[in-house]
Protein backbone atom coordinates (compact mmCIF):
# COMPACT_ATOMS: atom_id res chain seq x y z
CA UNK A 1 0.00 0.00 0.00
CA UNK A 2 1.25 3.37 -1.17
CA UNK A 3 0.28 6.91 0.48
CA UNK A 4 -0.52 9.82 -2.10
CA UNK A 5 0.73 13.20 -0.95
CA UNK A 6 -0.72 16.05 -3.43
CA UNK A 7 1.87 19.50 -3.40
CA UNK A 8 4.58 17.42 -2.51
CA UNK A 9 6.92 19.88 -3.76
CA UNK A 10 5.35 22.65 -1.98
CA UNK A 11 6.75 23.60 2.21
CA UNK A 12 4.23 20.75 3.40
CA UNK A 13 4.19 18.47 1.44
CA UNK A 14 8.02 18.42 1.15
CA UNK A 15 8.34 17.75 4.89
CA UNK A 16 5.65 15.43 5.03
CA UNK A 17 6.45 13.13 2.26
CA UNK A 18 10.27 13.26 3.80
CA UNK A 19 9.26 12.17 7.24
CA UNK A 20 6.68 9.07 5.99
CA UNK A 21 9.32 8.00 3.53
CA UNK A 22 12.35 8.53 6.29
CA UNK A 23 10.07 5.95 7.89
CA UNK A 24 10.09 3.42 5.35
CA UNK A 25 6.13 4.06 4.09
CA UNK A 26 5.85 3.80 0.37
CA UNK A 27 5.01 7.46 -0.65
CA UNK A 28 3.24 8.87 -4.64
CA UNK A 29 3.87 12.74 -4.55
CA UNK A 30 2.41 14.23 -7.33
CA UNK A 31 3.09 18.22 -7.66
CA UNK A 32 2.53 20.81 -10.70
CA UNK A 33 5.16 22.52 -10.23
CA UNK A 34 3.79 25.65 -11.23
CA UNK A 35 5.31 29.21 -11.12
CA UNK A 36 3.28 30.76 -7.70
CA UNK A 37 6.50 31.55 -6.35
CA UNK A 38 10.42 30.39 -7.88
CA UNK A 39 10.15 26.66 -9.33
CA UNK A 40 13.57 26.36 -8.71
CA UNK A 41 12.87 26.04 -4.52
CA UNK A 42 10.48 22.95 -5.98
CA UNK A 43 12.84 21.56 -7.90
CA UNK A 44 15.63 21.40 -4.90
CA UNK A 45 13.34 20.20 -2.57
CA UNK A 46 12.22 17.12 -4.88
CA UNK A 47 15.77 16.67 -5.50
CA UNK A 48 16.13 15.34 -1.58
CA UNK A 49 13.16 13.65 -1.69
CA UNK A 50 13.91 11.44 -4.89
CA UNK A 51 17.33 10.12 -3.04
CA UNK A 52 14.96 8.55 -0.20
CA UNK A 53 14.06 4.91 -1.18
CA UNK A 54 10.07 4.42 -1.79
CA UNK A 55 9.39 7.43 -3.10
CA UNK A 56 7.95 8.17 -6.40
CA UNK A 57 7.62 11.75 -8.02
CA UNK A 58 4.76 12.32 -11.03
CA UNK A 59 4.18 15.69 -12.54
CA UNK A 60 0.37 16.33 -12.32
CA UNK A 61 -2.06 18.94 -12.14
CA UNK A 62 -4.37 17.57 -9.84
CA UNK A 63 -7.67 20.09 -11.31
CA UNK A 64 -7.37 18.22 -14.34
CA UNK A 65 -9.36 15.17 -14.84
CA UNK A 66 -8.02 11.69 -14.37
CA UNK A 67 -4.86 13.17 -13.60
CA UNK A 68 -4.41 11.29 -10.77
CA UNK A 69 -5.60 7.92 -11.59
CA UNK A 70 -3.14 8.10 -14.52
CA UNK A 71 -0.70 9.05 -11.96
CA UNK A 72 -1.03 5.75 -9.75
CA UNK A 73 -1.64 3.39 -11.89
CA UNK A 74 -1.01 0.18 -11.19
CA UNK A 75 -0.45 1.33 -7.32
CA UNK A 76 -2.77 0.49 -4.47
CA UNK A 77 -3.68 3.76 -2.28
CA UNK A 78 -5.04 3.29 1.16
CA UNK A 79 -4.38 7.05 2.53
CA UNK A 80 -4.19 10.60 0.88
CA UNK A 81 -2.93 13.43 2.57
CA UNK A 82 -3.88 16.86 -0.04
CA UNK A 83 -1.37 19.45 0.65
CA UNK A 84 -1.67 20.65 -2.59
CA UNK A 85 -3.16 24.40 -2.96
CA UNK A 86 -3.45 28.23 -4.13
CA UNK A 87 -2.15 29.88 -1.20
CA UNK A 88 -2.06 33.25 -0.34
CA UNK A 89 -4.74 35.82 1.44
CA UNK A 90 -2.55 38.25 -0.51
CA UNK A 91 -3.31 36.49 -4.45
CA UNK A 92 -5.47 38.41 -6.51
CA UNK A 93 -6.00 35.87 -8.54
CA UNK A 94 -9.62 34.49 -7.11
CA UNK A 95 -9.59 32.42 -10.49
CA UNK A 96 -6.50 30.01 -9.13
CA UNK A 97 -7.89 29.66 -5.97
CA UNK A 98 -11.49 28.33 -7.26
CA UNK A 99 -9.73 26.30 -10.11
CA UNK A 100 -6.67 24.65 -7.56
CA UNK A 101 -8.62 24.88 -4.14
CA UNK A 102 -12.35 23.84 -5.29
CA UNK A 103 -12.03 21.85 -8.83
CA UNK A 104 -8.78 20.72 -7.62
CA UNK A 105 -10.32 19.31 -4.07
CA UNK A 106 -13.36 17.53 -5.79
CA UNK A 107 -11.12 15.79 -8.53
CA UNK A 108 -8.99 14.12 -5.31
CA UNK A 109 -12.63 13.48 -3.35
CA UNK A 110 -13.37 11.95 -6.76
CA UNK A 111 -10.28 9.73 -7.07
CA UNK A 112 -10.55 8.74 -3.22
CA UNK A 113 -14.05 7.88 -4.07
CA UNK A 114 -13.36 5.87 -7.08
CA UNK A 115 -10.22 3.84 -5.32
CA UNK A 116 -12.27 3.36 -1.96
CA UNK A 117 -9.22 5.00 -0.11
CA UNK A 118 -9.40 4.13 3.42
CA UNK A 119 -8.26 7.84 4.85
CA UNK A 120 -8.70 11.32 3.24
CA UNK A 121 -6.49 14.48 4.91
CA UNK A 122 -6.66 17.41 3.74
CA UNK A 123 -4.99 20.99 4.44
CA UNK A 124 -7.46 23.61 5.52
CA UNK A 125 -6.17 26.83 7.28
CA UNK A 126 -7.07 29.24 10.30
CA UNK A 127 -7.99 31.62 7.78
CA UNK A 128 -11.47 29.94 7.86
CA UNK A 129 -12.49 31.09 11.18
CA UNK A 130 -12.45 35.06 9.00
CA UNK A 131 -14.44 37.72 11.37
CA UNK A 132 -14.92 35.24 14.29
CA UNK A 133 -13.98 37.65 16.92
CA UNK A 134 -13.73 34.63 20.15
CA UNK A 135 -10.30 33.70 21.02
CA UNK A 136 -8.76 31.27 20.68
CA UNK A 137 -10.66 29.64 17.86
CA UNK A 138 -12.10 26.36 19.00
CA UNK A 139 -13.41 23.77 15.88
CA UNK A 140 -17.00 24.33 16.88
CA UNK A 141 -16.30 27.82 16.09
CA UNK A 142 -18.47 30.11 13.58
CA UNK A 143 -16.74 29.62 10.31
CA UNK A 144 -19.02 31.27 7.77
CA UNK A 145 -17.94 34.84 7.52
CA UNK A 146 -14.28 34.16 5.40
CA UNK A 147 -12.58 37.92 4.50
CA UNK A 148 -10.64 36.16 1.82
CA UNK A 149 -11.03 34.10 -1.14
CA UNK A 150 -8.72 32.08 -0.38
CA UNK A 151 -10.50 31.29 3.04
CA UNK A 152 -13.71 31.22 1.11
CA UNK A 153 -12.39 28.03 -1.11
CA UNK A 154 -10.56 26.17 1.71
CA UNK A 155 -14.06 26.66 4.07
CA UNK A 156 -15.59 24.86 0.68
CA UNK A 157 -12.97 22.52 0.63
CA UNK A 158 -14.08 21.65 4.33
CA UNK A 159 -17.45 21.30 3.10
CA UNK A 160 -16.90 19.24 0.20
CA UNK A 161 -15.07 16.78 1.88
CA UNK A 162 -17.49 16.06 4.47
CA UNK A 163 -20.12 15.99 2.04
CA UNK A 164 -17.95 12.95 0.29
CA UNK A 165 -17.59 11.98 3.66
CA UNK A 166 -21.50 11.60 4.54
CA UNK A 167 -22.16 10.35 1.15
CA UNK A 168 -20.07 7.65 0.29
CA UNK A 169 -18.89 6.48 3.77
CA UNK A 170 -15.33 8.10 3.46
CA UNK A 171 -13.37 8.57 6.31
CA UNK A 172 -12.11 12.41 5.82
CA UNK A 173 -9.93 14.69 8.25
CA UNK A 174 -10.10 18.66 7.78
CA UNK A 175 -6.61 19.80 9.36
CA UNK A 176 -6.36 23.88 9.75
CA UNK A 177 -3.05 24.64 9.99
CA UNK A 178 -1.86 28.16 12.02
CA UNK A 179 1.01 30.16 10.40
CA UNK A 180 3.70 27.36 9.19
CA UNK A 181 7.30 28.18 9.13
CA UNK A 182 10.36 26.75 9.15
CA UNK A 183 13.47 25.30 6.66
CA UNK A 184 12.52 24.96 2.98
CA UNK A 185 9.25 27.68 3.48
CA UNK A 186 7.45 29.38 1.21
CA UNK A 187 9.52 32.97 0.43
CA UNK A 188 5.77 34.87 0.28
CA UNK A 189 5.67 33.84 3.90
CA UNK A 190 7.02 36.51 7.04
CA UNK A 191 9.93 34.37 7.74
CA UNK A 192 11.36 34.29 4.52
CA UNK A 193 10.71 37.69 3.81
CA UNK A 194 12.05 38.99 6.91
CA UNK A 195 15.48 37.79 6.92
CA UNK A 196 15.87 37.95 3.30
CA UNK A 197 15.22 41.51 3.83
CA UNK A 198 17.55 41.44 7.20
CA UNK A 199 20.43 40.49 5.49
CA UNK A 200 20.31 42.49 2.84
CA UNK A 201 19.58 45.81 4.33
CA UNK A 202 16.25 46.33 3.34
CA UNK A 203 13.34 47.88 5.06
CA UNK A 204 11.10 44.76 7.08
CA UNK A 205 7.26 45.61 6.10
CA UNK A 206 5.30 45.42 9.37
CA UNK A 207 1.44 44.97 8.33
CA UNK A 208 -0.55 45.88 10.43
CA UNK A 209 2.19 48.72 12.11
CA UNK A 210 3.69 45.57 13.69
CA UNK A 211 0.43 44.38 16.16
CA UNK A 212 -0.86 41.54 14.52
CA UNK A 213 0.12 38.55 16.24
CA UNK A 214 -0.33 35.04 14.40
CA UNK A 215 0.12 31.18 16.34
CA UNK A 216 3.89 30.52 14.26
CA UNK A 217 3.78 26.79 14.17
CA UNK A 218 6.99 25.30 13.64
CA UNK A 219 6.98 22.59 10.31
CA UNK A 220 8.61 19.92 12.38
CA UNK A 221 5.59 20.35 14.59
CA UNK A 222 2.83 19.94 11.91
CA UNK A 223 4.54 17.03 10.47
CA UNK A 224 3.92 15.18 13.73
CA UNK A 225 0.26 15.72 13.89
CA UNK A 226 -0.62 15.49 10.21
CA UNK A 227 1.14 11.89 10.64
CA UNK A 228 -0.78 11.30 14.01
CA UNK A 229 -3.85 12.50 12.54
CA UNK A 230 -3.32 10.00 9.85
CA UNK A 231 -3.10 6.94 12.31
CA UNK A 232 -6.68 8.46 13.28
CA UNK A 233 -8.79 7.01 10.92
CA UNK A 234 -12.20 8.95 11.72
CA UNK A 235 -15.06 6.20 12.45
CA UNK A 236 -12.51 3.53 12.82
CA UNK A 237 -14.22 0.35 13.89
CA UNK A 238 -18.31 1.29 12.56
CA UNK A 239 -18.63 3.85 15.17
CA UNK A 240 -18.88 7.25 15.50
CA UNK A 241 -18.52 10.52 12.98
CA UNK A 242 -16.44 9.67 10.20
CA UNK A 243 -15.36 13.24 9.57
CA UNK A 244 -13.48 14.94 12.19
CA UNK A 245 -11.76 18.69 12.09
CA UNK A 246 -8.60 19.64 14.05
CA UNK A 247 -6.59 23.10 14.40
CA UNK A 248 -3.30 21.85 14.16
CA UNK A 249 -0.99 25.13 15.29
CA UNK A 250 1.19 26.69 18.42
CA UNK A 251 -1.15 27.51 21.14
CA UNK A 252 0.90 30.98 21.60
CA UNK A 253 0.53 33.88 19.53
CA UNK A 254 3.36 36.21 18.66
CA UNK A 255 3.51 39.77 17.66
CA UNK A 256 5.29 40.55 14.75
CA UNK A 257 7.45 43.28 16.39
CA UNK A 258 8.77 40.19 18.89
CA UNK A 259 9.58 37.93 15.76
CA UNK A 260 11.38 40.55 13.74
CA UNK A 261 13.26 40.76 17.50
CA UNK A 262 14.10 36.92 17.40
CA UNK A 263 15.10 37.18 13.60
CA UNK A 264 17.42 39.54 15.01
CA UNK A 265 19.01 38.02 17.35
CA UNK A 266 19.24 34.74 14.99
CA UNK A 267 20.82 36.50 12.43
CA UNK A 268 22.98 38.87 14.24
CA UNK A 269 22.11 42.12 13.05
CA UNK A 270 19.25 44.46 13.48
CA UNK A 271 16.52 45.20 11.25
CA UNK A 272 15.00 48.63 9.45
CA UNK A 273 11.01 48.60 10.17
CA UNK A 274 8.51 49.69 8.15
CA UNK A 275 5.06 49.98 9.95
CA UNK A 276 2.52 49.67 6.88
CA UNK A 277 -1.76 49.02 7.44
CA UNK A 278 -2.58 45.24 7.03
CA UNK A 279 -3.83 43.92 3.59
CA UNK A 280 -7.40 43.25 2.76
CA UNK A 281 -8.56 40.00 4.38
CA UNK A 282 -5.78 39.65 6.50
CA UNK A 283 -7.42 39.39 10.83
CA UNK A 284 -5.27 40.79 13.29
CA UNK A 285 -5.00 37.84 15.26
CA UNK A 286 -4.56 34.62 15.38
CA UNK A 287 -4.95 32.01 18.26
CA UNK A 288 -5.14 28.19 18.06
CA UNK A 289 -7.50 26.17 20.99
CA UNK A 290 -5.43 22.82 20.07
CA UNK A 291 -7.29 20.50 23.14
CA UNK A 292 -9.24 18.33 20.85
CA UNK A 293 -6.01 17.71 18.90
CA UNK A 294 -3.99 16.89 22.16
CA UNK A 295 -6.64 14.72 23.72
CA UNK A 296 -7.14 12.86 19.98
CA UNK A 297 -3.77 12.60 18.55
CA UNK A 298 -1.32 13.35 21.38
CA UNK A 299 -0.44 16.65 19.33
CA UNK A 300 1.62 19.08 21.62
CA UNK A 301 4.23 21.79 19.65
CA UNK A 302 7.25 21.50 21.25
CA UNK A 303 9.43 23.96 19.07
CA UNK A 304 9.41 27.61 20.81
CA UNK A 305 9.67 30.46 17.79
CA UNK A 306 13.09 31.29 19.33
CA UNK A 307 14.80 27.87 18.67
CA UNK A 308 12.44 27.47 15.15
CA UNK A 309 13.57 30.64 13.54
CA UNK A 310 17.43 29.68 14.71
CA UNK A 311 16.93 26.43 12.56
CA UNK A 312 15.36 28.75 9.86
CA UNK A 313 17.59 31.23 9.21
CA UNK A 314 20.39 28.60 9.80
CA UNK A 315 18.91 26.96 6.38
CA UNK A 316 18.07 30.21 4.77
CA UNK A 317 22.24 30.83 4.92
CA UNK A 318 23.33 27.58 3.70
CA UNK A 319 20.54 27.33 1.17
CA UNK A 320 21.18 31.13 -0.48
CA UNK A 321 25.29 30.13 -0.33
CA UNK A 322 24.40 27.16 -2.48
CA UNK A 323 21.74 28.72 -4.77
CA UNK A 324 24.76 31.38 -5.44
CA UNK A 325 27.58 28.57 -5.58
CA UNK A 326 24.91 26.52 -8.16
Amino acid sequence: MSILVTGVAGFIGFHVAKRLAEWGEAVLGVDNLNDFYDPMLKEARLRQLTQLAGFTFRRVDIAEPNGLDEAARGMEIDTVIHLAAQPGIRNADPRAHVRDNLLGQIEVLEFCRLRSVGHFLHASTSAVYGANRKLPYSEGDRVDDPLSVYAATKRGGELLSRTYSALHQLPVTSLRFFTIYGPWGRPDMAAWLFTDAILAGRPVRLHGRGKMRRSFTYIDDLVDGIVRARSRVPGSGGSGARHAVYNLGDPGSVDLERFVSILEAAIGRPATREHVDGAPGEVELTAADIRLAEKDLGFRPRVSVEEGLRHFVDWFRQYREETVEG
